[in-house]
């Protein structure tokens, strides 16, 4: 009877797996008359869903980000066409404006390491520091 009753187990959780594996939720005939129902192999659909959650909302800030970074690019560029040259443009207002542009732009990429927000603007960290001081930069 104990033989029995191991074949039984076995075949079952064959069953159950095999179900799992090609996606089937249907439900099981029982395998005989007497025999005890079996436990179902506990599936990990919460763990894909939520996974997928988080896929899903790193795909949607990183769209997000470039989103920001698109739209920033398209004002400044817009700002820079409405100058009116005849009046004359202030040379180092606007570099000053496009150096902080850039330097917070790799503070933010950075999480505000200036080390690698220099590494990543080619220049030495002593002077993105000097830089940040003089533009009274905060991040």
């Amino acid at each position: 009877m104990r033989a029995e009753r191991a074949d039984a187990i076995r075949t079952a959780g064959e069953a159950d797996r095999d179900h799992l594996t090609r996606g089937d939720h249907r439900a099981q005939e029982p395998l005989a008359t007497g025999a005890t129902p079996q436990l179902k192999i506990a599936e990990r659909p919460t763990r894909n869903r939520v996974q997928r959650l988080l896929d899903l909302t790193d795909a949607l800030l990183r769209e997000t980000e470039t989103l920001a970074r698109d739209k920033a690019f398209t004002d400044e560029s817009n700002r820079i066409r409405t100058l009116n040259v005849a009046e004359g443009i202030d040379f180092y207002r606007e570099v000053e404006r496009f150096e902080t542009g850039l330097i917070r732009l790799a503070l933010d990429h950075t999480g505000g390491h200036q080390a690698r927000a220099a590494q990543l603007l080619c220049i030495k960290p002593t002077t993105l520091n000097s830089k940040i001081k003089l533009y009274g930069i905060e991040y």
